[in-house]
């Protein structure tokens, strides 16, 4: 069976062979991540500055960074404010090759799209200022986001119409949540955000496409919302957080969920006997004999503090004790450490 196939098989809950591991650090990825790319023409008016006119800036541990210039603080310039074209064929100038070489090697294809919306707001009018409009100045913040949502569906459909029947999947990022709670209220959210989350989720499953979402936090409620936007599987790196029986008990069976021992709690500690116990409680509360668990990497060992390199491999190996003994077969041999 293909890495494809098992993905989809654990999606459905159609009992996959093996658990799915998203593991490129240790040479095994069932997933593939098709290289969109700014368009060579892309010339931005200061470094750091993105296709939407956010300026970006780092700290001294090498990481994504953050926006330190906000083009919309005043919503008064929205009309004038940048956005990606999509429709932009050098953008997609590495797509086909990557794409056929997934498809010969049996990979999951998917699509991904950085702050689909949220992030998005904030990192254009900024985070306090978002928050508090959304109260204080509704009207703007509807504007903003639905300028968004456009601009998202464009690069959504226009995907569509150049690989038509070829992509399995849409991965992205929106952060919701502190350590405590979301950022809003659940009523708060459904309201504003689910139709709008909707609109995109169901443009991407009528090009035949999954829906993964990554968030960190504790979205306990959130993921709820997620489930009625149409999220087929959602990112979350911090088990510990959301509090693992918890998080099964309301939502096993109703999504897939993508995981790891934990990045903040548990992985930096490089303490293997807690490694062991996320792992043990990962596979026993969100997946089961059907399914509904996908193995994957935080991507960025420094940022959250392993410098063990055997922390990884020892987690690698634990899922894969595991993935025997539910599904009947390991993971896949890794890299050495």
């Amino acid at each position: 069976m293909t890495s494809r196939e098992i993905i989809q098989k654990a999606l459905r809950r159609q009992q996959p062979p093996r658990l799915p591991v998203l593991m490129p650090s240790l040479g095994v990825d069932d997933r593939a991540v098709l290289p969109i790319k700014t368009p060579v023409n892309f010339a931005p008016a200061r470094p750091g500055t993105d296709e939407w006119g956010c300026v970006w800036d780092t700290t001294a541990v090498p990481n994504m960074g953050q926006v330190i210039e906000h083009p919309l603080a005043d919503m008064r310039r929205l009309d004038s404010c940048p956005t990606p074209d999509y429709r932009d064929a050098s953008r997609y100038r590495d797509v086909d090759t990557a794409l056929r070489q997934a498809e010969a090697a049996g990979k999951y294809r998917c699509g991904f799209l950085f702050m689909v919306l949220f992030e998005r707001m904030h990192s254009l009018h900024g985070f306090e200022n978002t928050l508090m409009d959304l109260y204080a100045d509704r009207p703007a913040m509807e504007a903003l986001a639905d300028r968004i949502v456009e601009v998202q569906l464009t690069f959504v459909n226009e995907v569509a119409r150049r690989y038509p029947g070829r992509l399995d999947g849409w991965c992205m990022t929106d952060d919701w949540g502190t350590q405590q709670n979301a950022f809003i209220s659940y009523e708060l959210w459904m309201d504003f955000f689910h139709p709008r989350y909707k609109r995109i989720f169901d443009a991407m499953h009528e090009a035949g496409c999954d829906v993964w979402v990554h968030s960190c936090g504790r979205v306990n409620d959130l993921i709820e919302g997620y489930i009625q936007a149409g999220v087929d599987i959602v990112n979350l790196q911090q088990p510990r957080v959301l509090g693992i029986e918890e998080i099964g008990r309301r939502y096993r069976g109703r999504m897939a969920f993508e995981s790891l021992a934990d990045i903040q709690t548990t992985l930096p500690t490089g303490d293997k006997q807690k490694i062991a116990t996320d792992v043990e409680a990962l596979m026993t509360h969100w997946a089961d004999a059907a399914g509904g668990f996908v193995f994957s990497d935080y991507g960025d060992d420094e940022a959250i503090g392993v410098t063990d390199s055997s922390v990884k491999t020892f987690m690698y190996d634990a899922f894969s004790q595991w993935s025997e003994k539910i599904y009947g077969n390991p993971l896949p041999p890794r890299k050495s450490s």
